[in-house]
């Protein structure tokens, strides 16, 4: 009964802990002027929002089912380029079911919009396309999540021509990763780097991969270990910081170790040089290296969009819906580009002790009692406003009453045997 009533008490405590952030303008981050954009998937209210440095909206677009990434534009300072997805006639990919995944530029300030590049398919297990990196003016880099395909592709976006691809099959067996040939890969980010290299995130294998165009997975540069979780854990949108900036290193969401970490390239191994956790962050599916050596952090069940400093303090902090997938401030550069490494600026561990209070340590020591993937999709699945804490909360509550019912159904069992 007392562990109840502890949980109970979560919840409460939790909210006070929140309370001590301070948000301050993020306007900071690249002067007058600046613009947040974010998604928000199907976790949430699916949706591209928008804001500028005095926190009022200038965007919210809600066109399409799903949306993920979103990347700033070369177009200009306030244009943004997305991926989203939608559901169409099934005559359009001869299946009971069809999905068209569109990759659309905006301009925020203007709602002006155009097609980039888009691909129908059927909808069947993972089939929304998460993420696409520009390789030049014509041509897109591809995470290709659909089930049976698995794998990255860069596409002519003149001539929908495909000028290259890699299958996840053609380095890993049937038995690695997810249920095969469903949400097998689950290939979630991609990232086409300056040496002309391609890093792909392949969350159910817990690993971020090193591809290097016509000559196939570079094997000695993989970063995790599928079902090592110690490393990496179904991770989300990792970023690669190149030698000239302190690498090479990855800033990644370590999304079911509910973390951020960066792991630094030393002697042919990666070594993690830095994470961070506060009792608040759950499922984190995004982290962007500032120019100015901050780190944007997006908190999917935490209901938040925030950054950090070197010293691991928040330096300001904007409250969104839940379900939040992908944030980019505007106009910084794509994702880190621009940013430095953990290493070179310095940065520090932050953890949940008890030096953060009772609240926060009895926050996430009370959550770490159910597995972060059985929390988490707990938390998919239960209204946005129902915190971690809470989930716990009423999972305790039930087995406390799924118990009390057992006990009593057996303690009237036991009463009939001995009458008869």
């Amino acid at each position: 009964m007392l562990s109840l009533l502890l949980v109970g008490a979560v919840p409460v405590l939790t909210a006070t802990a929140a309370e001590a952030d301070r948000t301050t303008d993020p306007s900071m981050e690249s002067g007058p002027g600046a613009v947040t954009a974010y998604t928000i998937d199907a976790t949430g209210p699916s949706q591209l929002v928008a804001y500028g440095p005095d926190g009022e909206r200038i965007y919210r677009e809600r066109t399409f089912d799903i949306y993920h990434d979103v990347d700033p534009s070369s177009e200009g300072a306030r244009t943004v380029t997305y991926v989203a997805s939608e559901g169409v006639d099934p005559s359009r990919c001869a299946a009971e079911e069809c999905i068209r995944n569109v990759v659309r530029r905006v301009n925020l300030t203007t709602g002006e919009s155009e097609r980039l590049y888009s691909v129908v398919s059927p909808r069947v297990g993972s089939s929304q396309i998460h993420d696409v990196d520009r390789v030049n003016e014509s041509v897109l880099l591809v995470a290709d999540i659909r089930t049976g395909r698995d794998g990255v592709y860069m596409v002519n976006t003149t001539t929908d021509e495909v000028i290259w691809e890699w299958r996840v099959r053609e380095a890993y067996a049937k038995e690695s990763g997810g249920k095969y040939p469903g949400d097998w890969s689950h290939l979630n980010d991609v990232e086409y780097l300056d040496d002309g290299r391609v890093m792909a995130s392949l969350r159910n294998m817990d690993e971020v991969v090193f591809i290097e165009p016509g000559e196939g997975m570079l094997h000695n540069w993989t970063l995790g270990e599928d079902d090592n979780r110690s490393i990496l854990y179904e991770q989300h949108n990792p970023d690669y910081i190149p030698r000239e900036r302190g690498g090479p290193a990855v800033v990644v969401a370590d999304s079911e170790n509910n973390r951020i970490v960066e792991y630094q390239r030393e002697n042919g191994t990666w070594t993690r040089t830095w994470r961070w956790r506060d009792a608040r962050l759950r499922w984190p599916r995004d982290a962007d290296r500032l120019p100015n050596g901050n780190t944007v952090l997006v908190d999917s069940h935490g209901n938040r969009i925030f950054a950090v400093n070197e010293t691991g303090s928040v330096v300001w902090r904007a409250d969104v819906p839940d379900g939040v997938y992908d944030a980019e401030v505007l106009p910084t550069g794509d994702e880190s580009t621009g940013g430095e490494s953990a290493a070179r600026l310095d940065y520090a561990d932050r953890r949940v002790t008890l030096a953060d209070g009772p609240a926060s340590w009895l926050t996430v020591r009370v959550t770490s009692l159910v597995p972060s993937v059985i929390l988490n999709g707990a938390l998919f699945a239960l209204p946005g406003w129902v915190s971690a804490a809470e989930a716990v909360g009423m999972l305790f509550q039930l087995l406390v009453v799924v118990g009390w019912a057992a006990v009593e159904a057996a303690l009237v069992w036991t009463g009939r045997k001995k009458g008869d």
